[in-house]
Protein backbone atom coordinates (compact mmCIF):
# COMPACT_ATOMS: atom_id res chain seq x y z
CA UNK A 1 0.00 0.00 0.00
CA UNK A 2 3.17 2.36 1.00
CA UNK A 3 4.50 2.11 -2.64
CA UNK A 4 1.55 2.34 -3.87
CA UNK A 5 1.14 6.03 -2.39
CA UNK A 6 4.35 6.58 -3.04
CA UNK A 7 3.67 5.83 -7.08
CA UNK A 8 1.06 8.28 -7.35
CA UNK A 9 2.98 10.89 -5.34
CA UNK A 10 5.36 11.50 -8.02
CA UNK A 11 5.19 13.89 -10.19
CA UNK A 12 4.36 11.79 -13.44
CA UNK A 13 1.73 9.83 -12.00
CA UNK A 14 0.15 13.27 -10.69
CA UNK A 15 0.33 14.55 -14.48
CA UNK A 16 -1.06 11.56 -15.86
CA UNK A 17 -4.25 11.81 -13.48
CA UNK A 18 -4.62 15.49 -14.09
CA UNK A 19 -4.30 14.51 -18.13
CA UNK A 20 -7.03 11.89 -17.38
CA UNK A 21 -9.33 14.70 -15.29
CA UNK A 22 -8.89 16.84 -18.52
CA UNK A 23 -10.13 14.40 -20.86
CA UNK A 24 -13.15 13.15 -18.41
CA UNK A 25 -14.24 16.88 -18.23
CA UNK A 26 -14.13 17.40 -21.80
CA UNK A 27 -15.88 13.71 -22.94
CA UNK A 28 -18.68 15.22 -19.95
CA UNK A 29 -19.13 18.36 -21.53
CA UNK A 30 -19.48 17.44 -24.84
CA UNK A 31 -22.26 14.58 -23.65
CA UNK A 32 -23.77 17.78 -22.07
CA UNK A 33 -23.50 19.93 -25.28
CA UNK A 34 -25.21 17.03 -27.57
CA UNK A 35 -28.07 16.90 -24.81
CA UNK A 36 -28.63 20.46 -24.79
CA UNK A 37 -28.34 20.73 -28.94
CA UNK A 38 -30.52 18.28 -29.37
CA UNK A 39 -33.35 20.34 -27.53
CA UNK A 40 -33.10 22.78 -30.90
CA UNK A 41 -34.21 19.42 -32.89
CA UNK A 42 -37.87 19.83 -33.74
CA UNK A 43 -39.31 16.71 -34.38
CA UNK A 44 -42.13 16.82 -37.02
CA UNK A 45 -45.83 16.88 -35.75
CA UNK A 46 -46.87 15.49 -38.73
CA UNK A 47 -45.55 13.59 -41.96
CA UNK A 48 -45.79 16.47 -44.42
CA UNK A 49 -42.95 17.28 -46.19
CA UNK A 50 -42.76 21.35 -44.72
CA UNK A 51 -43.08 19.37 -41.57
CA UNK A 52 -39.97 17.02 -42.25
CA UNK A 53 -37.46 19.99 -43.81
CA UNK A 54 -37.97 22.21 -40.56
CA UNK A 55 -37.20 19.10 -38.63
CA UNK A 56 -34.14 18.08 -40.81
CA UNK A 57 -32.82 22.17 -41.12
CA UNK A 58 -33.42 22.46 -36.89
CA UNK A 59 -31.54 19.35 -37.10
CA UNK A 60 -28.57 20.63 -39.31
CA UNK A 61 -28.65 23.73 -37.38
CA UNK A 62 -27.80 21.70 -33.62
CA UNK A 63 -25.20 19.64 -35.15
CA UNK A 64 -23.07 22.85 -36.33
CA UNK A 65 -23.82 24.30 -32.97
CA UNK A 66 -22.63 21.17 -30.94
CA UNK A 67 -19.42 21.27 -33.65
CA UNK A 68 -18.40 24.77 -33.16
CA UNK A 69 -18.66 24.10 -29.20
CA UNK A 70 -17.57 20.74 -29.18
CA UNK A 71 -13.92 22.29 -31.07
CA UNK A 72 -13.88 25.22 -28.65
CA UNK A 73 -13.68 22.77 -25.47
CA UNK A 74 -10.91 20.62 -27.01
CA UNK A 75 -9.17 24.02 -27.96
CA UNK A 76 -9.20 24.75 -23.97
CA UNK A 77 -8.83 21.14 -22.81
CA UNK A 78 -5.55 20.41 -25.07
CA UNK A 79 -4.07 23.90 -24.25
CA UNK A 80 -4.64 22.80 -20.29
CA UNK A 81 -3.03 19.32 -20.90
CA UNK A 82 0.18 21.47 -22.62
CA UNK A 83 0.62 23.70 -19.56
CA UNK A 84 0.44 20.90 -17.30
CA UNK A 85 3.06 19.49 -18.93
CA UNK A 86 5.44 21.97 -19.31
CA UNK A 87 4.93 23.08 -22.68
CA UNK A 88 3.83 27.04 -22.74
CA UNK A 89 0.78 27.89 -24.59
CA UNK A 90 1.28 31.53 -24.47
CA UNK A 91 2.77 31.05 -28.07
CA UNK A 92 -0.13 29.35 -29.48
CA UNK A 93 -2.35 30.95 -28.05
CA UNK A 94 -0.68 34.01 -29.70
CA UNK A 95 -0.96 32.59 -32.90
CA UNK A 96 -4.35 31.42 -32.89
CA UNK A 97 -5.72 34.69 -31.38
CA UNK A 98 -4.07 36.17 -34.61
CA UNK A 99 -5.49 33.92 -37.60
CA UNK A 100 -8.81 34.73 -35.79
CA UNK A 101 -8.22 38.06 -36.12
CA UNK A 102 -7.30 37.79 -39.50
CA UNK A 103 -10.36 35.15 -40.70
CA UNK A 104 -12.66 37.78 -38.90
CA UNK A 105 -11.73 40.95 -40.97
CA UNK A 106 -11.57 38.61 -44.20
CA UNK A 107 -14.85 36.77 -43.67
CA UNK A 108 -16.95 39.26 -41.56
CA UNK A 109 -19.77 39.00 -44.76
CA UNK A 110 -19.36 35.22 -44.36
CA UNK A 111 -19.73 35.40 -40.50
CA UNK A 112 -22.66 37.50 -41.05
CA UNK A 113 -24.76 35.55 -43.16
CA UNK A 114 -24.16 32.11 -41.22
CA UNK A 115 -25.48 34.10 -38.08
CA UNK A 116 -28.55 35.44 -39.98
CA UNK A 117 -29.29 31.92 -41.62
CA UNK A 118 -28.91 30.38 -37.87
CA UNK A 119 -31.62 32.67 -36.60
CA UNK A 120 -34.02 32.27 -39.96
CA UNK A 121 -34.00 28.39 -38.98
CA UNK A 122 -33.87 28.93 -34.96
CA UNK A 123 -36.66 31.23 -35.22
CA UNK A 124 -38.57 29.08 -37.93
CA UNK A 125 -39.20 32.21 -39.77
CA UNK A 126 -39.25 30.18 -43.42
CA UNK A 127 -38.49 26.27 -44.44
CA UNK A 128 -37.82 24.97 -47.71
CA UNK A 129 -41.03 25.13 -50.26
CA UNK A 130 -42.32 28.01 -48.71
CA UNK A 131 -43.82 31.01 -50.61
CA UNK A 132 -41.65 33.84 -49.22
CA UNK A 133 -41.12 38.23 -50.24
CA UNK A 134 -37.77 39.10 -50.20
CA UNK A 135 -37.76 42.67 -50.89
CA UNK A 136 -38.58 43.25 -54.90
CA UNK A 137 -38.18 39.21 -55.16
CA UNK A 138 -40.92 37.01 -54.60
CA UNK A 139 -40.67 33.30 -55.01
CA UNK A 140 -40.70 29.84 -53.97
CA UNK A 141 -37.88 28.95 -51.41
CA UNK A 142 -36.01 26.08 -53.47
CA UNK A 143 -32.92 25.46 -51.11
CA UNK A 144 -31.88 27.24 -47.55
CA UNK A 145 -28.44 27.29 -46.09
CA UNK A 146 -26.95 28.88 -42.66
CA UNK A 147 -25.29 30.94 -45.47
CA UNK A 148 -28.13 31.65 -48.37
CA UNK A 149 -31.76 31.48 -49.24
CA UNK A 150 -31.86 30.50 -52.78
CA UNK A 151 -35.66 31.26 -54.36
CA UNK A 152 -37.37 30.86 -57.38
CA UNK A 153 -39.65 33.50 -58.75
CA UNK A 154 -42.39 33.58 -60.78
CA UNK A 155 -39.47 33.75 -64.35
CA UNK A 156 -38.49 30.33 -63.43
CA UNK A 157 -35.22 32.08 -62.65
CA UNK A 158 -33.37 31.23 -59.54
CA UNK A 159 -32.62 33.43 -57.03
CA UNK A 160 -29.76 33.84 -54.35
CA UNK A 161 -29.87 35.82 -51.77
CA UNK A 162 -27.88 35.64 -48.59
CA UNK A 163 -28.80 35.78 -45.54
CA UNK A 164 -26.74 38.80 -43.90
CA UNK A 165 -28.65 40.51 -46.57
CA UNK A 166 -32.01 39.90 -45.79
CA UNK A 167 -33.83 42.59 -43.51
CA UNK A 168 -37.64 41.81 -43.58
CA UNK A 169 -39.32 38.83 -45.23
CA UNK A 170 -43.70 37.98 -46.01
CA UNK A 171 -44.07 34.60 -45.45
CA UNK A 172 -46.95 33.64 -48.08
CA UNK A 173 -47.40 30.24 -46.99
CA UNK A 174 -48.21 30.13 -43.37
CA UNK A 175 -51.58 30.37 -42.11
CA UNK A 176 -53.88 31.83 -44.85
CA UNK A 177 -53.62 34.08 -47.95
CA UNK A 178 -55.91 37.22 -48.35
CA UNK A 179 -57.07 38.61 -52.07
CA UNK A 180 -59.73 41.76 -52.71
CA UNK A 181 -61.47 41.60 -55.72
CA UNK A 182 -62.98 45.26 -57.09
CA UNK A 183 -66.11 44.67 -59.58
CA UNK A 184 -67.19 47.93 -61.35
CA UNK A 185 -70.72 48.25 -62.30
CA UNK A 186 -72.40 50.77 -64.19
CA UNK A 187 -73.91 53.32 -62.60
CA UNK A 188 -77.62 52.67 -64.25
CA UNK A 189 -77.75 49.43 -62.50
CA UNK A 190 -79.44 49.56 -58.98
CA UNK A 191 -76.89 49.01 -56.00
CA UNK A 192 -78.77 46.31 -54.24
CA UNK A 193 -79.29 44.23 -57.46
CA UNK A 194 -75.75 44.48 -57.79
CA UNK A 195 -74.87 43.32 -54.29
CA UNK A 196 -77.40 40.41 -54.81
CA UNK A 197 -76.04 39.15 -57.93
CA UNK A 198 -72.31 39.33 -55.67
CA UNK A 199 -73.64 37.51 -52.94
CA UNK A 200 -75.10 34.91 -54.94
CA UNK A 201 -71.48 34.03 -56.97
CA UNK A 202 -69.63 34.12 -53.96
CA UNK A 203 -72.48 31.55 -52.48
CA UNK A 204 -72.16 29.58 -55.01
CA UNK A 205 -68.22 29.62 -54.88
CA UNK A 206 -68.62 28.61 -51.40
CA UNK A 207 -70.56 25.66 -51.95
CA UNK A 208 -68.90 24.44 -54.49
CA UNK A 209 -67.32 21.06 -53.00
CA UNK A 210 -64.15 21.49 -55.63
CA UNK A 211 -63.07 25.11 -54.07
CA UNK A 212 -64.31 24.51 -50.50
CA UNK A 213 -61.07 23.22 -49.17
CA UNK A 214 -59.03 26.14 -50.79
CA UNK A 215 -61.29 28.41 -48.69
CA UNK A 216 -60.55 30.21 -45.13
CA UNK A 217 -63.23 32.64 -44.96
CA UNK A 218 -65.60 34.59 -46.80
CA UNK A 219 -66.03 35.48 -50.01
CA UNK A 220 -67.76 38.30 -48.10
CA UNK A 221 -69.48 41.25 -49.70
CA UNK A 222 -67.41 44.23 -47.90
CA UNK A 223 -69.42 47.24 -49.82
CA UNK A 224 -68.80 50.32 -52.23
CA UNK A 225 -64.96 50.82 -52.72
CA UNK A 226 -65.49 53.54 -54.80
CA UNK A 227 -68.20 56.10 -56.58
CA UNK A 228 -67.60 57.52 -59.97
CA UNK A 229 -69.40 59.20 -62.88
CA UNK A 230 -68.74 55.74 -65.16
CA UNK A 231 -68.78 53.38 -62.56
CA UNK A 232 -69.13 51.92 -58.71
CA UNK A 233 -66.73 49.78 -57.44
CA UNK A 234 -68.10 47.52 -54.81
CA UNK A 235 -64.90 45.54 -53.00
CA UNK A 236 -65.27 41.45 -52.19
CA UNK A 237 -62.72 40.00 -49.37
CA UNK A 238 -61.85 36.50 -49.44
CA UNK A 239 -59.41 34.38 -47.86
CA UNK A 240 -58.02 31.21 -48.57
CA UNK A 241 -55.27 28.24 -48.13
CA UNK A 242 -51.70 29.51 -48.02
CA UNK A 243 -50.39 30.88 -51.93
CA UNK A 244 -54.05 29.53 -53.15
CA UNK A 245 -55.34 33.55 -53.15
CA UNK A 246 -55.09 34.16 -57.21
CA UNK A 247 -56.66 31.08 -58.31
CA UNK A 248 -59.80 31.43 -55.82
CA UNK A 249 -59.59 35.38 -57.27
CA UNK A 250 -59.68 34.11 -60.66
CA UNK A 251 -62.78 31.54 -59.83
CA UNK A 252 -64.61 34.39 -57.96
CA UNK A 253 -64.31 36.64 -61.16
CA UNK A 254 -65.69 34.04 -63.73
CA UNK A 255 -68.68 33.34 -61.64
CA UNK A 256 -69.55 37.10 -60.95
CA UNK A 257 -69.46 37.17 -64.73
CA UNK A 258 -71.23 34.71 -65.39
CA UNK A 259 -74.18 35.88 -62.66
CA UNK A 260 -73.74 39.22 -63.80
CA UNK A 261 -74.85 37.78 -67.64
CA UNK A 262 -77.48 35.86 -66.04
CA UNK A 263 -79.12 38.84 -63.92
CA UNK A 264 -78.78 41.53 -66.74
CA UNK A 265 -76.25 43.73 -64.83
CA UNK A 266 -74.68 45.77 -67.29
CA UNK A 267 -71.10 46.60 -67.50
CA UNK A 268 -69.21 50.03 -67.28
CA UNK A 269 -69.11 51.36 -71.03
CA UNK A 270 -66.29 54.07 -70.11
CA UNK A 271 -63.49 53.46 -72.64
CA UNK A 272 -60.89 51.11 -71.13
CA UNK A 273 -63.30 50.09 -68.58
CA UNK A 274 -63.38 46.24 -67.36
CA UNK A 275 -66.69 44.32 -66.35
CA UNK A 276 -64.59 43.21 -63.28
CA UNK A 277 -61.62 45.22 -62.23
CA UNK A 278 -59.02 42.64 -59.73
CA UNK A 279 -56.78 43.47 -57.29
CA UNK A 280 -55.21 41.13 -55.34
CA UNK A 281 -53.04 41.65 -51.92
CA UNK A 282 -51.58 38.95 -50.23
CA UNK A 283 -51.46 40.09 -46.37
CA UNK A 284 -51.05 38.13 -42.89
CA UNK A 285 -52.05 39.29 -39.33
CA UNK A 286 -48.50 40.45 -37.64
Amino acid sequence: MTSFLRFFSQPAAATALYLILILCVALLLNRFLRAMTDLLVRPAATGARVAQQREQQTRNLAQVLYTAVSIAVWVIAILTALDKVGVNPAPALLIGGLCAVAVGFGAQNLIRDVLAGFFIVLEDQFVVGDTIQLGETTGRVEHLTLRRTVVRDPRGALVSVANGEIRSVANLSRDWSQAFVDVAVSPGTAMEKAMQALEAAAANLRSDTAWSQALVDGPRVLGVQGLEAAAFTVRMQVRTAPTRQEEVARELRRRIQLEFQRQGITMPAAPGAEAVEFSSADSKDA
